[in-house]
C-alpha cells in the first residue's frame, strides 16, 4: 500500500485540528501555517471530512473547524478513507482481476498485507495519538514557530 499525500495530509490536519479545537475552533489558515500544508488543498480535504461527518465548521468570529465526534471515536482508516484514500496494496485493488482477469501469484499476499494495514489503522483514534508525548511536544512547537512566523509578518524590521 502506497499512502498518497493526501491521505497524509487529511490525517496530519485532523491531528492538528483535535489537538487545538479543545479550547476553541481552528481556522485552515492556522493549521496550513503549522503544517505547511497549501490552504487550497486544504479547503478541499475538509470539504470531503466534512461530508463524511467528522468536521464542522463554526461560523463568525472566532470561527473555524471542530471535530463533530470525540476524537476517540475518530479512526485514522476512516480519515483515510475519507478523502478516497485506499488502503489497498494490490495492484487489481482487491478484484482478483490482476493477471488476464484472474488473481495473480501474490495476489493472497497482498490481500493479506492490506487488511494488516486497514486493522492496524482502525485500531488507531485521534485520541489515542493526542495521549503520545511526542505528538503534544511536536504539535506545541509548531505551535510557538508559527506564532512566531506570524509575528515576523506583522512587524518586519
Amino acid at each position: 500500500m502506497r499512502l498518497t499525500t493526501k491521505g497524509r495530509y487529511a490525517v496530519t490536519a485532523m491531528l492538528d485540528l483535535a489537538f487545538h479545537s479543545q479550547i476553541k475552533p481552528v481556522t485552515l489558515t492556522e493549521i496550513a501555517a503549522r503544517q505547511t500544508i497549501s490552504l487550497s488543498y486544504l479547503e478541499q480535504l475538509f470539504a470531503r471530512l466534512r461530508r463524511a461527518g467528522m468536521v464542522k465548521g463554526v461560523r463568525g468570529p472566532g470561527g473555524g473547524y471542530k471535530l463533530c465526534r470525540k476524537a476517540s471515536d475518530i479512526h485514522i482508516a476512516e480519515i483515510i478513507a475519507a478523502v478516497d484514500e485506499p488502503l489497498d496494496s494490490t495492484k487489481c485493488g482487491g478484484e482478483a482481476n490482476c493477471q488476464k482477469d484472474r488473481a495473480c501469484l501474490t495476489h493472497n499476499l497482498w490481500m493479506g498485507l492490506s487488511e494488516q494495514i486497514r486493522n492496524y489503522l482502525e485500531g488507531i483514534s485521534l485520541a489515542d495519538l493526542l495521549e503520545k508525548n511526542q505528538v503534544q511536544e511536536v504539535a506545541k512547537r509548531q505551535y510557538h514557530d508559527a506564532q512566531q512566523t506570524i509575528e515576523i509578518h506583522r512587524h518586519p524590521e
